[in-house]
C-alpha cells in the first residue's frame, strides 16, 4: 500500500513542517487534522496578531494576561500533584 502524506510548511518565526498521514485518499479527513494541530499550536491566534495592529498598551496588558492564565494553569497542575 502507497502511503501519502500532506506536507505542511508554516513560516512564522520559523519553519515548522508538519506531516500528516493521508489513509484511503480521504484528504478532508487530513485537512481536519491539520487544522486540529494548527489550532492546538496557537497559529492562527499568531496568524490573527500579525494581520491587525495592536497597540502597545493593549499588547503590554494582553502579556499579562497571558503570562497570568499560564501561572494559574501551572499552578493548578502543581495542586494536583
Amino acid at each position: 500500500m502507497d502511503k501519502q502524506y500532506l506536507k505542511c510548511y508554516l513560516v512564522a518565526f520559523l519553519e515548522v513542517v508538519i506531516k500528516i498521514e493521508v489513509k484511503d485518499n480521504n484528504v478532508e479527513q487530513a485537512l481536519r487534522v491539520l487544522k486540529r494541530k494548527l489550532q492546538r499550536d496557537g497559529f492562527f491566534k499568531i496568524i490573527k496578531l500579525k494581520n491587525t495592529y495592536e497597540k502597545p498598551s493593549e499588547k503590554k496588558k494582553r502579556i499579562l494576561q497571558e503570562n497570568i492564565k499560564r501561572v494559574k494553569k501551572l499552578n493548578k497542575l502543581k495542586n494536583r500533584i
